[in-house]
């Protein structure tokens, strides 16, 4: 597997929740900078005996409700 694909949503507090989509790894992070990190960390923890993908995609997901009437 050369990468791995990360769903990340930001929550209402600011800080982001990364959810990966093909091994089952959750991290968190206040900033945007933290939640790389904690993915970065995860990732090596759970590839700790076996190669790491050479990538890792964060894939932003932004759900805004918008009222009509």
């Amino acid at each position: 597997m050369n990468e791995l694909v990360f769903s990340v949503t930001q929550e209402e507090d600011g800080g982001f929740v990364a959810e990966c989509l093909q091994e089952p790894i959750f991290t968190q992070g206040d900033t945007w900078e933290e939640l790389r990190e904690a993915v970065t960390d995860a990732v090596t923890a759970w590839h700790f005996d076996r190669p790491a993908p050479a990538r890792v995609r964060l894939h932003l997901v932004r759900d805004e409700l918008l009222a009509v009437a």
